[in-house]
């Protein structure tokens, strides 16, 4: 299990490859020339939830990474799995009907969230011990 973590960078890093795959066809199908980033709206959609999964990935990978460095690879991975299922889940939402996002962002804000309390509990227990 000390592997699960580097296994959801590995996703996390597929998943942003994926994205960037979907704006590039994106663009193709519906003419929109580099580097314009407006055009039909379902070109928006894949640039936005490539943009939007991008953002996410830059709080996303220092909190897993905070919660491994302070003892909890087993429970930071399966946080992280949680947060790699709900960006997929937000991906292909959003990609169909942006109003139907919601429920994936909410799950990966979950493992987010769980990362940063794991980060926060690690880094008070190695002040406290000192």
């Amino acid at each position: 299990m000390q592997n699960l973590p580097a296994l959801v960078v590995l996703l996390t890093v597929l998943l942003q490859f994926g994205t960037m795959y979907a704006v590039g066809k994106a663009r193709g199908k519906y003419r929109v020339e580099a580097p314009a980033t407006t055009g039909h709206p379902a070109f928006e959609r894949a640039y936005r939830v490539q943009m939007n999964t991008l953002e996410s990935s830059v709080m996303f990978l220092p909190a897993l990474w905070l919660a491994v460095h302070y003892g909890y690879a087993l429970w930071a991975g399966v946080a992280g799995l949680v947060w790699v299922i709900g960006r997929v889940w937000y991906a292909l939402a959003y990609l169909r009907d942006a109003g139907k996002r919601g429920p994936g962002y909410m799950v990966c804000m979950a493992g987010w969230a769980a990362l940063v309390v794991m980060g926060v509990m690690g880094l008070a227990r190695a002040w406290i011990a000192g």
